[in-house]
């Protein structure tokens, strides 16, 4: 299965396994999954990160490049997904989540994610 990780879920992945749900830790450890990380999540850690937020002090250019050493997939950013979002029903204000709600559904993957705001929306997701 292609899985589309969430920003907190990336994170939690790359620093802070500890915080993983046991059904997030066997979704990412599966040999079978495929895990995806978006171009958003490296846009919203940069922007949040100079903004102060504590849970985002991770050095950007690290993250990335030890996800792709890591086995990892970038997802980057296209006018489909831009559009896509447009489809979304207004159930979260968050433009990051809706971006990475809009790829995982462009792409036919499952957005990985444990924000209860997000899982409201059902539609390609996997709620850990």
């Amino acid at each position: 299965m292609k899985l589309l990780l969430d920003t907190h879920i990336l994170l939690w992945a790359a620093g802070c396994p500890e915080k993983l749900s046991p059904s997030a830790r066997s979704l990412l450890t599966a040999s079978e999954n495929a895990l995806f990380f978006s171009a958003a999540s490296i846009w919203e850690i940069i922007i949040k990160k100079g903004l102060g937020r504590h849970d985002f002090r991770v050095d950007p250019f690290r993250l990335r490049k030890m996800l792709v050493l890591h086995g990892y997939t970038e997802l980057p950013i296209t006018a489909e997904h831009a559009l896509a979002v447009d489809r979304l029903p207004r159930l979260h204000k968050d433009p990051f989540d809706r971006l990475l709600l809009a790829q995982a559904s462009a792409e036919g993957m499952a957005l990985v994610t444990a924000d209860a705001t997000v899982i409201r929306y059902q539609e390609a997701i996997l709620a850990v």
